[in-house]
């Protein structure tokens, strides 16, 4: 994944800490919405990086398969844990289950793309998702929400990094 997936996962980053203030701290306002302004500069580097001259990465056909196929199941996934925590009266549990499901999204992505900080972050992404499920709660959706996000921003951030080398210096990826 290059600079079209750090502007995915610099999304969902944000998304998860806006929700973190929003349904863990009960932050309302302006406030939540301030996550967004780290994906919108991290989405502005990324238009810089696309607009090198260079093929930059691009994923095999495995590795797209892969990609697709997880992202499909993570929608669903997201879908579906959500449900089963809202209707089981836990809605407090809604972060450290999508964290769940965000870190299982990226193991097959790790086996498909052979880059090693897919297979760390879906591990990050997992351990914070056990974590926010053993704290007590809003603890737990607190640190499951902003780990999730601090993991999510800080991989756009190497892709990001990793896109920008392989535009310019072809072969060193």
């Amino acid at each position: 994944m290059g600079a079209w997936g750090a502007i995915i996962m610099s999304f969902f980053g944000a998304l998860f800490a806006a929700m973190t203030l929003g349904l863990q701290l009960h932050w309302f306002g302006i406030v939540p919405g301030l996550p967004f302004l780290v994906f919108a500069l991290i989405a502005l580097a990324a238009h810089r990086v696309i607009r090198l001259p260079g093929e930059g990465v691009a994923p095999s056909e495995r590795a797209g398969r892969a990609i697709m196929w997880s992202s499909i199941g993570e929608g669903v996934g997201l879908l579906v844990a959500s449900t089963i925590v809202t209707n089981i009266g836990h809605r407090d549990l809604l972060l450290p289950a999508m964290t769940l499901v965000v870190g299982l999204h990226f193991l097959p992505i790790a086996w498909a793309v052979p880059f090693r900080p897919f297979a760390v972050l879906g591990a990050a992404l997992l351990a914070t998702s056990a974590l926010g499920f053993a704290l007590a709660q809003p603890l737990g959706g607190t640190v499951a929400g902003f780990a999730a996000a601090l993991a999510l921003t800080a991989a756009s951030l190497l892709a990001l990094r990793r896109d920008r080398r392989a535009r310019l210096i072809p072969g060193q990826v």
